[in-house]
């Protein structure tokens, strides 16, 4: 699990794992990809997704992959759909991540 940005000694493992987060939620089509999930109260299909975007299937399909490369989303194969949800830990560790309390 990364630590937070503000510990006080942030091992070369560690900041390689923050980064990767950081790299996965670095584009603009993958923060909204987490907006929408975050806001459902269930799992999202890839094909509302591509709707909700406004992009090609192949390109939204590029993103999430993205994301549950790094560890951020589920996938959940329903027939031939995938249905993607906001991995529960994923959560937390980008809570830890970025909580820099008591450094300002």
């Amino acid at each position: 699990m990364p630590v937070s940005i503000a510990s006080a000694a942030l091992s070369r493992r560690d900041a390689e794992a923050s980064a990767a987060l950081f790299r996965a939620l670095g584009d603009p089509t993958r923060v909204r990809i987490v907006n929408v999930l975050a806001s459902s109260g269930e799992p999202v299909c890839v094909c509302d997704l591509v709707d909700v975007l406004g992009l090609a299937q192949p390109t939204v399909s590029h993103h999430l992959r993205k994301l549950v490369e790094a560890g951020l989303l589920r996938r959940e194969e329903r027939g031939k759909w995938s249905f993607f949800s906001i991995d529960p830990v994923a959560c937390s560790r980008l809570a830890s991540l970025v909580d820099f309390e008591g450094c300002c």
